[in-house]
């Protein structure tokens, strides 16, 4: 049975930035206080003309190119994305179009901020059973037209980008993918979500009057949660790798706070310097930032051949997983 390996990675951000500075003339905050809490000195936010799949297919490639793969030869796009250009149809079917990938089947996998690691293990099945053989997994979030700007708790915090990886089969032993987890717990879909637009709460004036269409957040119970549940998922998959946090050669993380990704990796007792950080640059951009990280440090030079490669991911649902690949 083959295995899935990484064969290529591209990121995309807009071209507008959004500066602590700059909010501090919208609502009431300062980037002191943003940046002890987050670590968040910039976001960038899409242009007006811009859709979540514009900002997944410039990803996806850069992804292709970097691999040497044509867009033809690609079976399969997975999207994670919760800002998908329309409810229907699905933004990988936009992004399928949009790259000229015309022998892929596609669909979106709505995990919020793990959605990309959600993405590669399904990716990972498809691969293992033959059923694919390229599949392009795309983390994309446009957060930007989902965020109340005079919610200064949340409004700091999110950012829109895309990132990309191009998986492939090879039969290499110990190579690629070797474990992943994935967990859900429903009981906590309300501290964090975008409750309103939906068959519960349809749209209409007194949903949009009261932002029922925007991000909500109870902070404090969210970072508990990803404090607790990031390290042990990541402890469970390098088990199921035959592996230990001393095995880790780097961390590639979804970016939600800068204090959350320094406690989980307190807890598992891998070095700080080991975890590529950009979340002063992009803020939390979902689905997007655990594939931006991993393209990042690619093309940095980071990642070198047998290097273990420990993925970490959390967001609404509650929805997070783990995964431990050898580069």
């Amino acid at each position: 049975m083959p295995n899935s390996i990484v064969l290529g990675t591209g990121s995309y951000a807009p071209e507008r930035t959004l500066t602590n500075a700059d909010l501090e003339r919208m609502v009431a905050t300062n980037s002191d206080w943003i940046v002890s809490r987050t670590g968040i000195m910039e976001r960038h936010v899409a242009a007006d003309h811009e859709a979540t799949s514009d900002l997944a297919a410039a990803a996806a490639r850069k992804a292709l190119e970097s691999a040497g793969v044509s867009a033809a030869d690609v079976d399969m796009i997975i999207v994670g994305t919760v800002t998908g250009d329309t409810p229907t149809p699905s933004c990988a079917a936009y992004v399928q179009n949009l790259i000229g990938a015309r022998n892929a089947f596609c669909f979106d996998v709505a995990a919020a901020c793990a959605g990309s690691i959600y993405g590669l293990t399904i990716a990972d099945q498809f691969i293992r059973s033959g059923m694919a053989r390229r599949a392009l997994v795309i983390g994309a979030e446009t957060l930007s037209r989902f965020v109340d700007w005079t919610n200064r708790e949340t409004c700091v915090l999110f950012g829109d980008a895309a990132g990309a990886m191009l998986l492939g089969a090879t039969e290499e032993e110990g190579h690629g993918l070797l474990a992943a987890t994935l967990r859900t717990d429903g009981s906590m879909t309300g501290i964090l979500g975008i409750f309103g637009g939906g068959s519960r709460r349809p749209v209409s004036p007194d949903m949009l009057e009261d932002n029922g269409n925007k991000i909500k957040m109870r902070g404090r119970e969210v970072y508990k949660v990803a404090t607790r549940l990031l390290p042990e998922v990541v402890a469970e998959t390098l088990a199921k790798a035959g592996l230990s946090p001393d095995d880790v050669d780097h961390v590639i993380c979804h970016q939600a706070n800068q204090r959350i990704i320094e406690s989980a990796l307190d807890t598992l007792g891998v070095p700080r310097e080991k975890c590529w950080i950009n979340i002063d640059r992009y803020g939390n951009t979902s689905s997007a930032s655990m594939p931006i990280s991993l393209d990042e440090a690619s093309r940095a030079g980071r990642l070198k051949r047998g290097d273990v490669i420990a993925m970490m991911a959390i967001g609404a649902g509650m929805t997070w997983g783990g995964a431990v690949l050898r580069w």
